[in-house]
């Protein structure tokens, strides 16, 4: 079956935006664990732009599902990870001047740092996932720096999806999925896990969630912006279901 961590830092953008305390991410995830969630997502991001330190710390104590959280791999990050403990702690790349995280972890230019954190991350108890492109040489370096976890990045798919007409069947749709296909292969094949997210949404979620050994979806900005019309635990009971449907 195939498990679906909902991603919760849009909650608090809203939050942010009045410098208040509601909503409350705390509560968004208590609701999304009763719409079915498996796992909650939060990505701590250095200039907390939206989830904040506290916010973790209450996740970390008061969710009854998984947290996974993501991160730049800083010192500051690392620090805050080790005290924490979450069940997962997902690295990706960050900018100041994105909007969102824009693409997968350069693991080949750095993995002499990055085994360094995921070794320390797995003394903490914590498992380590990678955020990355749908490329082979990062599953290899990822393999290398001690990594258990790959998330295939599926921006490009869900942007081909988008300018294809919405079209699964589109050339471009069909190219991007066979390289998440080759790329989860190759994962599976070097003993990690296979994950995937970013800007999946209710219209082009079906041909990733129907992936051979994919084992997560991590999904927040499309639940999000469905819950404010129909609440979140219906909007993740649809998300579930369309991933189900798709099995």
């Amino acid at each position: 079956m195939v498990e679906l961590g909902v991603n919760i830092d849009h909650v608090a953008t809203v939050r942010q935006a009045r410098r208040t305390y509601e909503p409350d991410p705390v509560w968004a995830a208590v609701e999304a664990h009763l719409g079915g969630a498996d796992g909650i997502t939060v990505h701590l991001r250095e200039d907390r732009r939206h989830i904040q330190d506290q916010d973790v710390r209450r996740l970390a104590d008061l969710t009854h599902i998984k947290l996974n959280l993501e991160m730049a791999a800083t010192e500051e990050m690392l620090a805050i990870a080790c005290a924490i403990r979450p069940q997962m702690a997902m690295l990706v790349p960050e900018g100041r001047h994105e909007i969102t995280t824009e693409g997968g972890l350069d693991i080949c230019a750095q993995t002499g740092r990055l085994r360094s954190v995921i070794a320390r991350l797995g003394e903490a108890g914590i498992m380590t996932s990678v955020f990355i492109d749908a490329e082979l040489p990062q599953v290899e370096a990822a393999a290398r720096v001690g990594a258990r976890v790959c998330e295939v990045h599926t921006g490009p798919y869900a942007k081909a999806f988008f300018e294809g007409g919405r079209d699964a069947e589109s050339l471009e749709v069909i190219r991007e999925l066979e390289r998440i296909r080759a790329c989860g292969a190759a994962i599976r094949e070097s003993g990690m896990r296979f994950n995937a997210g970013h800007a999946l949404n209710y219209v082009n979620v079906q041909p990733i969630a129907a992936l051979t050994g994919i084992r997560e979806l991590h999904i927040g900005h499309a639940i999000v912006s469905r819950a404010i019309f129909t609440g979140m635990r219906e909007a993740v009971r649809d998300m579930k279901q369309l991933i189900r449907s798709a099995r």
